[in-house]
């Protein structure tokens, strides 16, 4: 694929996966959260194609990507080498990496997995996945349940659902025209895509990683939202446990601060790929 292009990367891993690629020189690669898709990741793609190479996939059951029928092919162990394998596909090489909640989770688990295929890691409102087994359960309970909504009251009044959820309160500050335009991008995806990403993707169903941090050597930054007090103590607790990690907190931001305080999280990127 050329700089500026877009298509459908064939993967070792079966799961093939649209891919956005645009710009010049370092590679960076930008993962979206749950119920998103790349686009969702655009404001910070448009920011750092002007130094660098942006690789934008909708992951499996999102956006333009396909949705197989095995659940296995969702869960965040097999997102991990699908990106992987979207990498050496391409034939990027090593690259940077950025993943946003539920894509943060992806990240974090290639970078303890395949440490060396990264440069480094920005992680934006993401953790290592729950520690405790009834806490796990509890959530995987609560996900098969948001599932199951899916499958009976259709996508609509699910989406409708999720945007409700105080967690994405603070995006009311990015208007009307940002709400609308990000239901409608969540309505274009595939229910039963989202429906098999809830039961193996949440962080119920991941494999926790907090063993796996002391040795994961991969220089990382966690991005938290001052107004999302939650992922920013999970932020600092996982950085103090790695050997290369940092914690940043956004000052007028919630969970997605990528989206709300973009020029601010682009910069520590660039920071964080040696550009600024």
């Amino acid at each position: 694929m050329n700089p500026h292009s877009a298509g459908t990367v064939p993967a070792s891993t079966g799961v093939d996966l649209h891919v956005e690629r645009r710009g010049t020189g370092p590679t960076v690669v930008l993962l979206h959260g749950f119920t998103g898709d790349g686009t969702t990741m655009a404001g910070l793609a448009r920011r750092l194609e002007v130094e660098a190479e942006v690789v934008v996939p909708d992951l499996v059951g999102h956006g333009r990507s396909c949705s197989p029928p095995s659940v296995g092919d969702y869960s965040v162990e097999a997102m991990a080498a699908q990106v992987a394998a979207v990498g050496e596909t391409t034939g990027i090489g090593p690259f940077h990496l950025v993943g946003y909640s539920m894509g943060g989770r992806v990240a974090l688990t290639l970078a303890c997995r395949r440490p060396e295929l990264l440069r480094s890691l920005t992680l934006i409102g993401a953790s290592a996945g729950l520690a405790g087994h009834s806490e796990r359960a509890a959530r995987r309970q609560a996900d098969e349940a948001l599932a199951q909504s899916i499958e009976r009251d259709g996508l609509e009044r699910f989406v409708d659902d999720w945007m409700a959820n105080p967690l994405f309160a603070t995006q009311a500050r990015l208007g009307e025209g940002f709400l609308a335009a990000s239901r409608a991008q969540r309505l274009r995806c595939s229910a039963s895509g989202l429906a098999r990403s809830l039961r193996a993707a949440g962080a119920g169903a991941m494999a926790p990683l907090h063993d796996d941090l002391e040795s994961c050597t991969v220089p990382t930054v966690f991005v938290s939202g001052a107004e999302d007090p939650k992922f920013t103590r999970i932020a600092s607790e996982a950085a103090s446990r790695m050997p290369r990690a940092d914690a940043v907190v956004m000052a007028n931001a919630g969970h997605a601060a990528h989206l709300e305080q973009p020029d601010a999280v682009a910069a520590v990127i660039r920071r964080q790929m040696g550009l600024g």
